[in-house]
């Protein structure tokens, strides 16, 4: 939740949308629990143990394909305020009477739901397989997760809690959308504050006035925009120390010409009733009526007319006298407005709270070692281990686990041998073989990479695979009960040819050329080849066919519709025609012998099985 009143409504217009290397080679703190919270849509689809898909699935794609350095950050034990608070949104969200909620003794906090406490456990203990990077927040994960990022540990924060920028964050990405070409919505405060002039100590200011997570009620008829409205009438310095003063009453001392506001509220012999001058009632302008018929007064005299005119309807006028009598209506109300804001916060018991304060403002959410730094590293995952892991608590197939993981994996040996090249084969059994082709995918450009397995394959018959068969997709089994986009892996494609077994995957285009320069120097040369060879027959092909399709009388001349779905429909039928003669003649050709001898073409799991177990 964070900041009650639709306060993500409010950022929202200042939300930015960043290219899919936003995160590439970036440190980015994620708050778990907000990611398991996410799983509640999968458990309406009656899946196993969602926590678990999420959380594997996710962080595998962040890690290889958005190129991310994730660190997860877990709750602590929650404040008392924040267990009353929960406490309070179950009775508000069951129905039942808030008179009747419990109060907990001071000092006291009440744990979290023993099942969502397993689960966050059961998660730990897979991110602690794939070998990420744990901290744990003495309180709340977002303020860890902002603190990390304003000290410039982490680049960025992935939570969908708003209070994020009130512990100090300086960059909170709240939502990832991985098929599209900008997947993700972020948020800097340094846009918030440019477009709304808001800086941390007004949205702390903010978020007491219409409620956050530990104190869900606020001040009693005071919403977003009230809240917006008043904070913005003090500075950052002043503006928790006036709520402070309202808070004990002192600000309610108008009447008297207190002007402890710095000149925020005017005293009341700024705007004291001063006597009008007297106005026409006829043209409006300053005079009285019976001297305005004799002679035109100066506001209406032309050469044309020497009586004044009469005023238009809503006429206003605009003399000194009038523009003062505006100016101190104005400041009347507004005094008013301002008056009734105090009167309500005054209307509250022990505001604000000093605690709720002291806690955004806090910069001490975890216990680091005495350098003060973290022990941030990403290691290699323990494959074995993780693949009895997830079998067991989610039933899969050894080889699906290995298939998914590989393009984590592979991302791990890329930038070990961009760093130090003397690792030779991808897990042990897998050594780069070349660059199949160049892939654009929503807009973004990867190399698809070809692996060989360095085992031969059991079976050396040939297996052709249907392209179809070969591209990127979903697992239509069990294992895809869920369909998020975050959830999709790019899986490995899966072929045999000439006895040895390739696999081919997604990879960042710089990450394989600091890896592997002369493959890719050569896939280049060679694209390049390719490209000015298609080129040249094309162009011989175009010119040769104009030659011989085209008379002289028409060679220069446009065919009606008509004309040219009827020589489309020509060439298509004779081409047809001379492939279905070329088929007859192989069938003619061919023994029944040697056609027994190509063996039927594997299925998806098949090769699956056989490549990976």
């Amino acid at each position: 939740m964070g900041v009650g009143g639709h306060f993500w409504d409010l950022l929202k217009p200042y939300a930015r949308t960043e290219d899919f290397d936003f995160l590439r080679n970036k440190r980015v703190a994620v708050d778990l629990s907000f990611w398991i919270v996410q799983h509640e849509t999968a458990i309406r689809a009656h899946a196993r143990n969602p926590h678990l898909r999420l959380t594997f699935f996710r962080t595998i794609n962040l890690f290889s394909k958005f190129g991310a350095y994730p660190v997860f950050v877990v709750d602590g034990t929650p404040s008392p305020l924040k267990s009353q608070a929960r406490i309070a949104r179950f009775f508000r969200a069951s129905g039942l009477d808030l008179s009747s909620l419990p109060v907990p003794e001071e000092g006291v906090s009440v744990k979290r739901n023993p099942a969502f406490l397993k689960c966050v456990q059961e998660c730990v203990e897979l991110l602690e397989l794939l070998r990420m990077p744990i901290l744990k927040a003495k309180g709340e994960a977002e303020g860890l997760c902002a603190q990390l990022n304003g000290e410039g540990q982490v680049d960025a924060c992935i939570t969908a809690d708003s209070d994020a920028f009130l512990f100090g964050a300086h960059c909170v990405v709240k939502l990832i959308r991985p098929n599209s070409k900008e997947p993700f919505e972020c948020y800097r405060i340094s846009d918030v504050e440019a477009g709304l002039g808001l800086k941390r100590k007004h949205l702390i200011a903010i978020s007491l006035l219409v409620g956050n997570d530990h104190d869900l009620n606020g001040v009693q008829g005071i919403g977003l925009d009230t809240a917006l409205r008043f904070v913005k009438c003090f500075s950052e310095d002043e503006i928790l120390t006036r709520l402070s003063e309202i808070g004990r009453g002192e600000a309610l001392q108008f009447q008297g010409g207190v002007r402890s506001f710095n000149d925020a509220f005017p005293s009341l012999h700024e705007y004291s009733p001063k006597k009008k001058s007297p106005h026409c009632s006829f043209c409006g302008h300053p005079g009285s009526k019976r001297a305005h018929l004799k002679l035109a007064c100066k506001f209406c005299s032309s050469s044309t007319s020497e009586a004044c005119r009469q005023k238009p309807v809503g006429f206003n006028c605009h003399c000194g006298s009038c523009d003062l009598e505006r100016r101190d209506k104005e400041q009347k109300k507004k005094a008013n407005w301002q008056t009734k804001v105090c009167q309500k916060i005054a209307m509250e018991q022990n505001f604000p709270n000093v605690e709720i304060i002291e806690m955004y403002l806090s910069n001490n959410h975890c216990d680091f070692p005495a350098d003060g730094c973290p022990n941030l590293s990403w290691e290699t995952p323990k494959t074995e281990l993780l693949v009895d892991y997830l079998s067991f608590h989610q039933q899969w197939e050894p080889s699906y686990i290995r298939q998914r993981m590989l393009p984590m994996l592979s991302t791990i040996f890329l930038r070990e041998m961009a760093s130090n090249p003397n690792k030779d084969l991808l897990y042990d059994q897998y050594e780069f073989h070349s660059i199949q082709r160049l892939k654009i995918r929503y807009g973004h450009r990867f190399f698809l990479v070809k692996w060989k397995k360095c085992a031969p394959a059991m079976d050396t018959t040939i297996h052709a695979v249907n392209p179809k068969d070969s591209e990127i997709q979903v697992e239509t089994s069990e294992h895809s009960e869920y369909a998020d986009p975050l959830n999709e892996i790019d899986a490995p494609q899966i072929c045999l040819d000439d006895g040895c077994w390739f696999l081919a995957t997604d990879e960042n285009m710089e990450l394989v050329k600091a890896a592997f320069p002369e493959k890719v120097d050569q896939f280049l040369k060679e694209k390049e080849l390719k490209e000015m060879k298609s080129r040249r027959k094309k162009y011989s092909t175009e010119s040769g066919g104009t030659q011989n399709s085209e008379s002289p009388k028409t060679r220069n001349l446009q065919l009606s519709i008509t004309e040219f779905y009827r020589s489309t429909k020509m060439l298509s039928q004779a081409k047809r025609g001379k492939n279905l003669a070329e088929n007859l003649e192989d069938g003619i050709g061919s023994s029944d012998g040697k056609r027994k001898g190509v063996s039927p073409k594997l299925s998806k799991s098949a090769r699956r099985r056989l490549l990976f177990s």
